[in-house]
């Protein structure tokens, strides 16, 4: 038996499936998990006595987990609050402004979209217990933010229904709601129907264009290399393309999208190599990239041309599109 066959035989033979601390997970469980409960019973019990009412929220908000508990009751994380707080910040909306209270908070910012950086969640937690207009702001999202106009149009409506004040009410059939949408959230997220891409399937079936998706063009496949060289779309073949397309829309932050911006780099120099004719083309938007601004600069230059799926600039792949194909 070699090595690498006993290593492998080794990590069957010996695992221990699920290995924990017993001290740290008694310290978690009866610390950080019985604290919020706790908050979230007397919650309860003043709701019940009083009401839903706002100062109830913004008084469980000052307190340490508070945020965390209101947030449980709603089935919103703290991600999700943190990449919502980016949008507020950088979009500048003004009904948006309003329901966050935003132009009382005690952090004043000034500059340019661009340079928006995100905020870490410990200082989302302090601002909620100790700027009293942030804190505000966050009760007026928890009550009213599913009816906020820019939210309804650009935050995804399976999260932004988690913002509920039936849910603040305690109401059993709302409780139900925030257990679904919790234990669902993954699948959600890897629908087919919520994949950007299929906006880009529509505009080229609308124009009439041949495309293949998820395939390595031909000259590509030539190239001995370990990295990805799957392409998106290929239009309008696989052997001789016009565009290649790769498309990358994250909603979600991780260590991988730093590997995805040296890959596309890589893909892009054998594409201008092995294609000096073609356009390589990336579709790159998302909150994630946003907040990852030296891998979004990364990717970003890897292509001839970048769109992002706003409706302004899917006209203007539309344009290039019939440009190209004289449409």
């Amino acid at each position: 038996m070699s090595k690498a066959e006993a290593f492998y035989q080794r990590v069957l033979e010996k695992n221990t499936f699920y290995h924990f601390d017993e001290e740290v997970e008694e310290v978690y469980d009866a610390g950080h998990i019985n604290a919020v409960t706790s908050i979230l019973v007397n919650l309860r019990e003043d709701v019940r006595a009083e009401g839903v009412r706002r100062m109830i929220f913004e008084d469980v908000l000052t307190k340490e987990n508070g945020l965390t508990a209101i947030l449980a009751l709603n089935g919103l994380s703290l991600e999700n609050l943190k990449r919502l707080m980016t949008v507020a910040r950088a979009a500048n909306d003004p009904s948006l402004n309003s329901l966050l209270n935003r132009g009382n908070w005690a952090v004043k910012e000034t500059g340019k979209r661009s340079d928006i950086s995100e905020w870490g969640t410990s200082r989302i937690e302090k601002l909620a217990r100790t700027d009293p207009a942030f804190r505000s702001g966050l009760v007026n999202l928890f009550f009213e933010g599913v009816s906020n106009s820019y939210l309804k149009r650009h935050f995804p409506p399976f999260h932004l229904r988690k913002l509920s004040v039936q849910k603040l009410n305690f109401n059993v059939d709302a409780i139900l709601d925030t257990l679904v949408r919790y234990k669902e959230g993954g699948s959600h997220s890897g629908q087919k129907d919520t994949n950007a891409d299929r906006i880009i399937v529509r505009i080229l079936d609308e124009l009439g264009l041949p495309y293949l998706t998820s395939v390595v063009p031909t000259r590509l496949q030539e190239i001995n290399v370990d990295t990805d060289r799957t392409m998106d779309f290929v239009i309008p073949n696989q052997d001789d393309p016009r565009i290649i397309i790769e498309s990358s829309f994250v909603a979600k932050t991780s260590s991988g999208m730093g590997d995805k911006a040296k890959t596309t780099i890589t893909n892009g120099q054998h594409i201008r190599s092995r294609y000096p004719l073609a356009l390589f083309v990336g579709f790159v938007d998302g909150i994630g990239w946003y907040v990852r601004k030296r891998d979004l600069r990364r990717i970003t230059s890897a292509f001839h041309e970048v769109f992002t799926f706003h409706n302004e600039e899917l006209k203007r792949f539309q344009q290039l599109m019939k440009d190209t194909f004289a449409l």
